[in-house]
């Protein structure tokens, strides 16, 4: 927006100003549609428009239905636990790797970094057979635990792509000082390289938060249990429970109630995100 205000021809900032409120439109346009179909019931759903209005009084408590008839407050419990659980572990594996690649190169190191890369343009999907086998061998089939294990290690490569460039470029001087001061390795990471990195950590956790809550293949794979079920299996589950008569309002709630806390989390972080991918690219 900054960019845009120092525009001086004021032809060419209407411009902009409207390509951004048609931007604007298409983004808020699908959400306010699914939060309007969410206060209906079936019969204002197959008379009216699906952009109409909805009645009055609105429909609220199709968010409680389907929060407690069908376990959403459950399966939002489950997804809370395996995103957060899953991004922080994430988070630790590849800052710790990303800070040995850059900062102590070794002998074979780019090729590892070259393995990790490679890594991400491997489909997921290859592995989930073998996967599968290894988590019941493990006895981690249906649970949290696997879960967030399968999840932060499929996401330390991304990690580690953004953090390397990161630590490269923060001066060794730092390093030295807390050397000086008595700091021992894990000391100078934690106390010093990694604070600094926060725009890079940032980006990667939402990256890895976006992936994680609307995961829904491995999930369906690795779990089978009610009680374990993710939001996304829990919606997919929900509509195939309904059968022939599909209840339209509970399922844009449930729909909504899926995509609020990654909003709320977009709009309080919308800062960090940009001005980390903006730093990423410089570095």
């Amino acid at each position: 927006m900054g960019s845009i205000m120092g525009i001086r021809h004021p032809i060419i900032r209407i411009f902009f100003y409207l390509i951004l409120g048609a931007w604007s439109i298409t983004v808020l346009y699908p959400l306010l549609w699914t939060l309007l179909d969410a206060l209906k019931d079936n019969k204002q759903f197959y008379a009216n428009p699906p952009w109409a209005l909805p009645d009055v009084p609105l429909l609220w408590s199709n968010f409680t239905y389907v929060w407690e008839t069908y376990n959403f407050g459950k399966y939002f419990t489950n997804s809370l636990i395996v995103t957060l659980g899953s991004t922080v572990l994430g988070l630790v594996l590849s800052a710790t790797t990303a800070y040995v690649l850059a900062r102590y190169p070794f002998r074979g190191s780019n090729v590892l970094f070259l393995l990790y890369i490679s890594s991400m343009m491997v489909p997921f999907s290859l592995a989930l057979i073998p996967l599968f086998f290894l988590m019941n061998k493990l006895n981690l089939i249906n649970t949290s635990i696997g879960l967030i294990l399968v999840y932060a290690t499929t996401l330390i490569a991304f990690g580690v792509f953004v953090l390397v460039g990161f630590f490269k470029t923060l001066p060794k001087e730092l390093e030295e000082a807390a050397a000086i001061d008595g700091a021992s390795y894990f000391g100078t990471f934690f106390r010093v390289m990694l604070p600094l990195s926060q725009p890079g950590l940032v980006t990667v956790a939402i990256v890895n938060i976006l992936n994680i809550w609307n995961e829904y293949f491995v999930g369906l794979v690795l779990v089978n249990d009610p009680d374990h079920y993710t939001l996304p299996i829990g919606i997919a589950v929900m509509q195939a429970e309904m059968q022939y008569r599909t209840e339209w309002g509970p399922l844009f709630a449930g729909l909504f109630i899926s995509i609020v806390p990654v909003l709320i989390m977009y709009i309080f972080f919308q800062r960090q995100i940009a001005s980390g991918i903006t730093a990423g690219a410089v570095k």
